[in-house]
């Protein structure tokens, strides 16, 4: 059933509303409730794919499922439908005003609203999609003050990386931080690239929460087998960045080892021809990140690098 969570009225009659689709199992009430939300940057859409994946498949099946799963499709629905990172005419990133006030601006009420419609869920999963210059491996991130808690819960999920970041490194200000701060378990996925929808990436982490659901008792119907996620643990992550202007064309594939010194790329000047940086690993170890967008300036991001050995 959907049903709006949040509104607040715009210029010209018009409105914006948050909607969720609550889906009711008609299994053994377990009591037990999981959040899928997604859209909360308007250019990310993976997570769009993902919903529909299980929302189709968990409306066919009622009968193997028992508890609630709510789905969030668009927390940023103007965002969406304008493809903006933020709130459109505000210039405002949804992610940066939780946990939000009801005295607040109208983002900050949306915001309240929001918080107040997922508190109390057993998990709550937040799926992220990378900018439009990044391609990023299905990953979960995790603040390391909660990873003793949510690192058993993101291993189910069947992505290929779970990376664990410093609280310094944390913005208190978004959904996932709220959340946990608040005692709803909430996992942050991030995968693909900004404003596409990578279908083997989708339907792994599909397949993943329904791994999910298996565990917490939810879901009597098939699973897949999901995969055993390498963990960052005490392993660097070492940034690649470019050191000149021009177009960067890769030489290596994503989410593949490399070895310190092995060729990753070649920034290049299109208007001379001439090879303006030979890029190289700084270390070696396992490629996550992968610039996409080809435009790159001195500084630019290219790559991130897992540090270890990945074949003993």
């Amino acid at each position: 059933m959907t049903t709006v969570i949040a509104s607040a009225g715009l210029a010209v009659n018009e409105r914006i509303e948050i909607r969720r689709n609550r889906i009711t199992g008609e299994g053994e009430n377990n009591g037990k409730r999981v959040c899928i939300v997604t859209g909360t940057h308007g250019d990310e859409l993976e997570g769009q794919y993902v919903c529909a994946e299980i929302a189709c498949v968990l409306s066919e099946n009622l009968s193997k499922l028992c508890g609630v799963v709510d789905i969030y499709p668009a927390l940023n629905p103007l965002g969406v439908d304008s493809i903006t990172r933020g709130i459109p005419l505000f210039d405002l990133d949804m992610n940066r005003i939780f946990p939000g006030t009801a005295e607040g601006t109208m983002a900050e009420r949306l915001a309240a609203d929001i918080i107040k419609d997922i508190s109390g869920a057993d998990i709550c999963i937040d799926i992220h999609s990378s900018n439009i210059y990044l391609k990023e491996i299905p990953q979960i991130r995790i603040n390391e003050l909660s990873a003793d808690e949510l690192l058993p819960y993101a291993k189910m999920l069947g992505c290929d990386f779970i990376w664990i970041h410093s609280s310094a490194t944390v913005l208190e200000s978004t959904l996932a931080y709220s959340l946990n701060t608040t005692g709803t378990k909430t996992l942050v996925v991030e995968m693909g690239v900004g404003m596409r929808i990578t279908r083997e990436y989708c339907r792994q982490l599909t397949a993943g929460i329904f791994n999910l659901l298996k565990n917490l008792g939810m879901w009597s119907g098939a699973t897949e087998p999901v995969r055993e996620p390498i963990v960052s643990g005490e392993r660097a992550v070492e940034f690649v960045n470019s050191g000149a202007d021009g177009i960067f064309v890769p030489c290596v594939e994503h989410w593949v080892d490399i070895e310190k010194g092995d060729h990753i790329g070649d920034v290049i000047d299109p208007a001379t021809g001439r090879l303006e940086e030979y890029v190289t690993a700084p270390c070696s170890g396992r490629i996550f990140t992968l610039r996409e967008f080809p435009i790159v300036y001195g500084g630019s991001l290219i790559a991130r690098i897992l540090g270890g050995d990945y074949n003993a």
